[in-house]
């Protein structure tokens, strides 16, 4: 089937900044580690709200976590969680600056194991991002069982908000999976 360059999964219609999320970014294959903890913290800032809520905030959330530098965040102190927690610019959700900073020390053990975060996550999906070919946006699942078992084991290693449906999102969002609708124009790219 022929697709048209201009058609899109519906959701990156919804605004310009979702639109560029979606056409440069979402189910691009990642393998930059700076990115890959970006959007793990990101999208467990996500839980319970839009992702446009959080793309709008991206750039105060890099400035506010030190861009996103597990070292800097792994060493935040109760001063600091104060700063955040003024900052009117993010999620100012204590659970939640609380889980990035536990992710932080979380990561570096994981970095401590696998050399990166890069090499623990591509080996769930064999180093291959899984194209799936969905029809239509209906058919995305919120989960699956490779989310379920890398949700698991984060959790395992001390991980927070790193439930099946975030991991499932931070999956579309790096590439280890692509959920484009087979009309758009990035699927299967």
């Amino acid at each position: 089937m022929l697709r048209d360059e201009k058609t899109r999964c519906e959701w990156g219609n919804f605004s310009e900044l979702y639109q560029k999320y979606h056409d440069e970014e979402w189910g691009v294959p990642s393998h930059d580690e700076r990115h890959l903890f970006e959007m793990l913290l990101l999208e467990g800032q996500q839980a319970g709200l839009s992702w446009i809520t959080i793309l709008n905030k991206r750039e105060t959330f890099r400035q506010a976590f030190d861009n996103f530098d597990p070292r800097k965040i792994a060493e935040y102190d109760d001063n600091k969680i104060e700063e955040l927690m003024q900052n009117s610019g993010i999620i100012r959700n204590r659970l939640k600056i609380n889980a990035a900073i536990t992710n932080a020390r979380a990561y570096l053990r994981l970095v401590g194991e696998f050399g990166s975060l890069d090499r623990y996550l591509w080996q769930w999906v064999g180093f291959q991002p899984v194209k799936n070919h969905r029809q239509e946006l209906s058919e995305v699942p919120s989960r699956t069982e490779i989310s379920d078992k890398i949700s698991k084991d984060l959790k395992k290693r001390g991980f927070k908000f790193v439930g099946t449906t975030i991991i499932y999102a931070f999956m579309q969002a790096v590439g280890m999976v692509d959920d484009h609708v087979a009309t758009c124009f990035r699927a299967g790219r």
